[in-house]
């Protein structure tokens, strides 16, 4: 079965024979990006958090079929080096991760989370980032959600 998708702005395609097989393994193990990590396999924990359309979408439990025509980002095209999105800025600035494996998927959450509330409160991402950090980073994790919702706002502002 062909699959066509663009991932991080490139069109990409996929022969693969189980068209079940979740979308994580094949970001992970035939495009090789590394970023995207399994945690649970039950989309209970969210590591494996990326956005499909716009949408957080935990991608161990996403059928590759499902991803046919779609718009996929993962922690890799979130942001350059050069151009850090403002999620990673934060993350950065509040020295977030403690092991660092659950953090692309906490950042993936928190973008999708700013792209629709550009100004959650601590009640907003208690309802939206669910995700789960072994090592208890959420403390500093709530700041830096903050933090980016305010780059992003300076940001957008300077962009009009």
């Amino acid at each position: 079965m062909k699959i066509s998708f663009t991932i991080n702005d490139q069109q990409q395609s996929v022969d693969i024979e189980d068209g079940n097989t979740p979308l994580l393994w094949v970001i992970r193990d035939i495009l090789h990006l590394k970023g995207t990590k399994y945690g649970c396999g039950k989309a209970a924990c969210g590591a494996c958090t990326l956005h499909i359309d716009g949408e957080a979408i935990r991608s161990c439990s996403y059928a590759i079929k499902f991803a046919q025509g779609k718009e996929i980002t993962t922690i890799e095209g979130l942001g350059t080096l050069e151009n850090p999105h403002p999620v990673q800025q934060a993350w950065i600035q509040h020295v977030v991760p403690q092991c660092g494996y659950c953090q692309p998927g906490f950042m993936m959450a928190t973008a999708a989370l700013l792209n629709k509330n550009p100004a959650p409160t601590d009640q907003d991402i208690d309802k939206n980032i669910v995700n789960v950090c072994r090592c208890g980073t959420y403390t500093r994790m709530r700041k830096a959600i903050h933090t980016a919702a305010t780059i992003k706002q300076s940001n957008d502002q300077i962009s009009k």
